[in-house]
């Protein structure tokens, strides 16, 4: 079972542990509170299983009050704000991909996951695979933003001929430093934030749900001041088309398609398998060389990604209404919340039949 489906069913089972409290069957609730904690560890289920067993021991069971309601102790007792930030969930996975990155990489090679040979098109593609696996939008791990920085910078130097000569040359010389950061980087950082070279792969709203950036701009970094300001003028139309050359070569990789249409993407097409609809630019059919198959595949998974979300999303607005509804004692309402139309789930299993 996927880690989507895991959380799907623990959601189930901390439902059926609710009501099952409200009834008064304590150990029908604290087994399916077991079964969640086992299917995807929360803090709910974690918070409402002390609450079973502190009922059971002291044989105060409620009836007619869910266990998610606070009773009036835990109100005088949550007046005084802790001020603590809400944990974040990770996976074992996301947690291993930053590990691999801050402690068991010697190299910017390393970080990346290439060899020395690698050309630029394998350096980007190896960024652009592990950049959406450790974006602190997506991965929230401790740590995970220092490893978004790092393969940043790796591909940032590697991409630039000049400076991945330098740093080659750099490696081979000795190092008494025990500084991990500094032992792989050697000194080598890129001008660009992690941030903005993200946005030149991916575009700004590749993880529109997420929420705010956690980079800032660094300043570009200033050339010494001299004394001769002609020379200085005189140089900036060179240092500008340097910077544009090492800059164009991340404009080059943009996405191939899009699950919507635009003026960019106005060629309507589906995919072979699901007839996922999707769209293409209009030179797609002379400019494409990869696999149109490998291609679709990553549609598909995208477009049922999405629709998971939007399933999600639509259960627990359904489940909220039939819960507020039950409790205030709203048949007509529990009712209509049942009724409630969920498109998201009904394209879903369409796809999965």
């Amino acid at each position: 079972m996927t880690i989507e489906g895991n959380k799907d069913e623990a959601e189930r089972c901390i439902e059926i542990a609710q009501n099952a409290f409200t009834a008064g069957n304590v150990e029908k609730a604290e087994r399916f509170l077991l079964k969640a904690e086992r299917l995807y560890p929360t803090a709910l289920a974690k918070e409402l299983l002390t609450r079973v067993r502190a009922s059971a021991t002291s044989g105060s069971v409620p009836k007619k009050t869910p266990p998610s309601s606070p009773s009036a102790d835990d109100l005088r007792r949550r007046r005084t704000p802790t001020h603590q930030p809400t944990q974040r969930e990770y996976t074992a996975e996301q947690l291993e991909a930053v590990r691999r990155v801050k402690t068991k990489c010697k190299d910017y090679y390393e970080i990346l996951g290439v060899t020395k040979e690698a050309t630029d098109s394998d350096i980007k593609k190896a960024y652009k695979k592990l950049a959406l696996q450790l974006h602190p939008d997506k991965n929230h791990a401790p740590g995970a933003a220092e490893a978004f920085k790092a393969i940043g910078n790796a591909a940032a130097i590697l991409t630039d001929p000049e400076k991945r000569k330098q740093y080659d040359i750099r490696g081979e010389e000795p190092t008494h430093t025990t500084h991990h950061h500094q032992y792989y980087a050697r000194g080598f950082e890129s001008d660009l934030t992690a941030e903005e070279l993200f946005n030149m792969f991916f575009g700004a709203a590749a993880f529109p749900a997420g929420g705010p950036t956690v980079y800032t701009r660094r300043r570009a970094r200033e050339p010494e001041p001299r004394d001769n300001h002609a020379g200085l003028v005189q140089l900036l139309p060179v240092l500008v088309l340097v910077l544009l050359s090492m800059m164009s070569g991340f404009f080059i990789s943009e996405p191939v398609y899009s699950l919507s249409p635009s003026p960019k993407y106005p060629v309507p097409r589906d995919t072979v398998n699901l007839k996922i609809p999707y769209y293409v630019k209009e030179n797609f059919h002379t400019d494409y060389q990869g696999s149109l198959r490998r291609l679709e595949m990553a549609i598909e998974e995208e477009y049922i990604v999405g629709l998971r979300h939007a399933c999600q999303r639509e259960r627990n607005y359904r489940d909220s209404a039939a819960w507020k509804a039950r409790n205030f004692g709203d048949a007509r309402h529990a009712a209509e919340a049942q009724r409630v139309r969920m498109p998201s789930c009904e394209k879903l299993q369409q796809l999965q039949r």
